[in-house]
């Protein structure tokens, strides 16, 4: 199983964080592998809403990795599942406030069925890089 995770601590309060990571259109703020994004279905940050975006992916190469949230419990858990594109890993970030500051854990794991089998190390690659994007996270959130 390909797994990576990386934490950070925000200098701002949970629920502030959450609504941040909630709303999928802020992806391209903080993930740079993101070139475009739309709110598809569904009530946007809210459990069932789908967001289409689209990807750099390998060698420059744009790639779909549209996803649905499957748990939104706000200041807390925001989880969502991959729907689209040739890796389609499940993820969470768990949020926890003290003192105001949140500490954000992102996870990311996916479980390389037949031939995604073969790339399992270039996908733990990829996937740590997207969740060592945590710093620019911080960055964005404590600069606005």
């Amino acid at each position: 199983m390909a797994h990576a995770e990386n934490e950070i601590t925000i200098d701002r309060p949970a629920a502030e964080v959450y609504a941040f990571l909630a709303d999928g259109l802020n992806n391209p703020a903080w993930r740079r592998s993101v070139q475009s994004i739309a709110l598809r279905s569904g009530p946007p940050g809210e459990t069932g809403a789908v967001y289409g975006q689209t990807l750099t992916g390998p060698r420059g190469r744009s790639i779909q990795g549209d996803y649905r949230i499957t748990t939104a419990d706000p200041g807390r858990t925001l989880a969502f599942q991959v729907i689209a594109g040739p890796a389609r890993p499940e993820g969470q970030y768990l949020l926890t406030e003290t003192g105001g500051r949140t500490a954000v854990r992102f996870i990311l794991d996916l479980k390389p069925s037949g031939l995604m089998k073969v790339l399992d190390g270039l996908i733990t690659k990829t996937m740590q890089a997207e969740v060592g994007q945590l710093q620019e996270l911080k960055r964005v959130i404590e600069e606005s």
